[in-house]
């Protein structure tokens, strides 16, 4: 399937992957992916077939309630899990711990938190980088250029302010599907 991925992705969409085109996969087996800026839908089935192209394994979590169906068996098959975010358990020391169970584990997820514009990103992602000790690996939903760019990993260090300024440097001017939600 892999060849049909890279097909649709650069013949058919026209994309393109850039900086660490295989996201260190041969040295990082296990990392937080974050991807900006989650502004639409169609950034699923981009991470989709990204994923295919560099042929990384990985996972992400949603809300419980998409995991119903013949939908939710898909979206296990892909790597999927549930999450109950109405429930009082610390999320992060839950996720953090999928990190243990596995030989290799790569969590993607959207720091915005949701598909509409945001000022600030949620430091869910970061936490759970720093509670599982493995790096982030950012790369951008760029659909103006049609590319995603591939960051080295990066270790979060005990200054969340000055992290945040470095990641937020690496997704500077990227516009995402809908642009006005960037």
């Amino acid at each position: 399937m892999r060849w049909l991925a890279k097909f649709i992705y650069f013949k058919v969409l026209g994309w393109k992957v850039v900086g660490n085109v295989n996201m260190s996969k041969d040295t990082v087996k296990k990392a937080v992916l974050i991807a900006v800026p989650h502004t639409s839908w169609h950034d699923f089935y981009i991470g989709v077939l990204l994923r295919k192209v560099v042929g990384v394994k990985s996972n992400f979590i949603g809300k419980k309630e998409l995991f119903i169906g013949p939908f939710g068996w898909y979206l296990k098959a892909i790597g999927g899990a549930p999450i109950d975010r109405g429930s009082s358990q610390n999320k992060v020391e839950a996720i953090a711990k999928l990190f243990d169970q596995q030989e290799e584990f790569r969590l993607a997820l959207a720091p915005e938190g949701t598909r509409k514009k945001v000022e600030k990103w949620r430091t869910g992602f970061y936490y759970i980088a720093k509670a599982a000790k493995v790096p982030i690996i950012m790369f951008t939903l760029d659909f103006e250029n049609k590319q995603n760019k591939i960051s080295e990993p990066f270790y979060p260090t005990d200054n969340l302010e000055a992290d945040f300024a470095f990641m937020k440097r690496f997704f500077e001017g990227v516009k995402g599907k809908i642009p006005e939600y960037s």
